[in-house]
């Protein structure tokens, strides 16, 4: 029996080595299939965002080598789950004292009233770099209690195969690259977009939008984002167990829908793209929570109650505070009014208009940078929500949603719009 068991060992951790090569091998390829054609608007962008834009493939094979090193050594499967659930937190809580740490050196660095902070600043320093030592050795082992947690949900939901999810969930916890997103000026398209270092500075996107503006007529956003379905995938690093599994499960969905139809097709066209946003997000909601329900009870948020047939309507209805502000009805409006003055040719007043309800927002508790076509043509992909926001009137996102409440178990609906490789067919499949 020992002999068998030290074969099927080596059988299994051989498996995941050939396993991880081939999909290593995939990366490679698709990265290398993604060099621009020579001349348009994409290489010129690319020309000039060139000495900042972020090194996937270096980040990659990193990231890939510290994943490999992980697997050998496997701390994370001789951990009880409770101690790794432990672990996690533990890890997240350091996340959150290095925050603290950055944001008062930070304070006490640029307060003028403090004519010696050397011996305030000092403390804290030594205090920062402890942490950050300390973050540094526990995050990888968390990262990889975290892929097991994940692993696990995927198989209870019924999304493994012969034991084993495809792809095996993979996340690094590092800082994430802005995006440049760039839209015509005359339509809310997203055209291409390109990763930037991260770290940039307002004034240098404002100034490398308005470049794009002026050089290229083309309308340029950065925006921040949370994680990328590289293979690993890219996380930021945060302190928030809900927002962390909601986004390693909705990467880990982009990366299961990358070996099929819907997945293959993301960049074809912008209903694919949001069909596929707006499925990994969905999921990425199902998915995190059931990984809260089963390893992080205390943390789980409240969740409404569905309305059951039978129950009978409220004898009033509460009247609404004329006084609070519905973020997502008011960009809503802004987004149909954009499309109807941008579909009349009149894109200067609907720039116009942009900019007026970006202060609007601003003025009423929301600081958004810029309002302009990529805005909406980056923000409007994500689409599982009601009420439209900056998805406008776009039907897609609420066809996704119609979908998903066609079948009682997320492994059927997964499996079922993945081999979806159009809007038509999608609305076919929901008026059969």
């Amino acid at each position: 029996m020992k002999i068998f068991a030290d074969f099927s060992r080596k059988l299994h951790t051989a498996w995941r080595g050939l396993r991880f090569s081939l999909i290593l091998l995939a990366t490679a390829l698709l990265l290398s299939a993604s060099a621009p054609p020579i001349g348009g608007p994409r290489a010129q962008v690319e020309a000039v965002t060139r000495p900042i834009a972020f090194d996937f493939g270096t980040w990659t094979l990193d990231a890939a080598l510290a994943k490999l090193s992980g697997w050998g050594l496997g701390l994370a499967r001789f951990l009880p789950p409770q101690a790794g659930s432990d672990l996690v937190l533990e890890t997240l809580a350091l996340a959150q004292r290095v925050d603290e740490l950055q944001a008062a050196l930070l304070l006490i660095v640029g307060d003028p009233s403090l004519e010696d902070s050397a011996a305030t600043v000092e403390p804290l320093r030594r205090d920062l770099q402890a942490a950050q030592a300390r973050l540094a050795d526990l995050a990888p082992l968390a990262e990889d209690v975290l892929q097991a947690q994940l692993m696990d949900i995927l198989a209870d939901a019924g999304l493994d195969a012969l034991g084993q999810a495809l792809p095996p969930s993979l996340f690094r916890t590092t800082e994430v690259p802005a995006s440049l997103v760039v839209s015509p000026r005359d339509r809310i398209e997203r055209s291409f977009d390109v990763s930037l270092n991260a770290g940039l500075s307002a004034e240098d996107r404002n100034r490398l939008e308005d470049q794009i503006l002026t050089g290229l007529d083309l309308s340029a956003l950065v925006v921040p984002i949370g994680g990328i379905g590289t293979y690993p995938t890219m996380v930021m690093q945060t302190a928030n167990i809900v927002w962390l599994t909601e986004v390693i499960a909705h990467e880990w969905v982009h990366n299961f829908l990358t070996l099929h139809p819907l997945g293959i097709n993301y960049g074809t066209s912008e209903t694919l793209r949001t069909m596929n946003e707006t499925t990994a997000s969905l999921s990425g909601k199902e998915l995190g929570r059931l990984i809260l329900l089963k390893y992080y009870p205390a943390y789980v948020p409240p969740e409404p109650l569905p309305i059951q047939a039978d129950t009978p309507p409220p004898e009033s209805t509460p009247e609404p505070d004329p006084e609070a502000f519905d973020f997502r009805a008011e960009m809503r409006t802004t987004r149909v009014a954009v499309d109807r003055l941008l579909a009349e040719g009149r894109i200067v007043e609907a720039e116009q208009y942009m900019a007026a309800r970006r202060q609007f927002f601003w003025e009423n508790g929301f600081p958004i940078r810029k309002i302009n076509q990529a805005y909406f043509a980056f923000y409007g992909a994500y689409n599982d929500a009601p009420g439209g926001g900056a998805a406008g009137e776009d039907p897609v996102g609420p066809a996704v949603v119609a979908y998903r409440a066609r079948f009682d178990h997320l492994s059927e609906f997964l499996r079922a719009i993945a081999r979806v490789d159009s809007f038509e067919e999608l609305v076919g499949r929901l008026a059969a």
